[in-house]
């Protein structure tokens, strides 16, 4: 592997720990805002990677994307939320669940304006070599990012996106969601494994590349 491409391996992954490190510290901070300090009290809110690192989550399963050329993501350890005694947990809960989609959307619009920034100060200086290493630190940045919001928006747990749809699903669907609770590993592992994950985000990631590269 020349060292470019190891280059573009290794930003990519230390992206990645910087975009789940802001996502898990979004549900912290927004379950302290809600009544809970049971993150802020283990100190996981926190851009520190190191509290947040899922050995195959963050480390393995993103370096086997990368070195398999495809896009990456991955996820960190989950950060301990209890909303039993604070105001309205159900509306809790929904605040909490997408308090992390929405920091990873908000991180790829963010470098997504650092992107266009760029490409008018290339037209203006037409020096490719000064500006390469920032288009690769904020085009990882914003497929990265895109592709946490969309993988943890997924409505199957324990992603964020079940934890939306728990929160504004109706009474009568009660029985749908136990069994998505008592199930969505195993859901969320099979789709991963028989490709169903990978048709449903590539479109969005094809997406951001071909814009990356306009």
């Amino acid at each position: 592997m020349n060292p470019e491409k190891t280059l573009e391996i290794v930003i990519q992954i230390v992206v990645l720990l910087f975009a789940v490190s802001f996502h898990e510290s979004a549900h912290g901070f927004v379950a302290m805002k809600c009544g809970d300090n049971t993150a802020r009290d283990l100190g996981r809110i926190t851009m520190n990677p190191l509290k947040h690192l899922d050995p195959i989550g963050s480390l393995l399963f993103p370096a086997m994307l990368a070195f398999s050329g495809l896009p990456i993501f991955g996820w960190a350890r989950p950060v301990p939320v209890s909303l039993r005694g604070v105001p309205n947990p159900r509306r809790a809960n929904l605040l909490v669940s997408a308090a992390g989609p929405l920091s990873n959307v908000l991180l790829a619009v963010l470098f997504g304006i650092v992107i266009v920034i760029l490409k008018r100060l290339f037209l203006l200086e037409g020096d490719p070599a000064i500006f390469r290493p920032l288009f690769l630190i904020a085009g990882s940045s914003v497929l990265v990012n895109a592709s946490l919001a969309i993988f943890n928006l997924l409505p199957i747990p324990p992603l964020d996106g079940f934890g939306v749809v728990e929160s504004l699903a109706p009474p009568a669907a009660l029985p749908a969601v136990i069994f998505l609770r008592r199930y969505g590993f195993i859901i969320l592992v099979v789709a991963m494994f028989t490709g169903i994950l990978g048709f449903i985000m590539r479109p969005v990631q094809d997406l951001v590349i071909r814009w990356l590269r306009s």
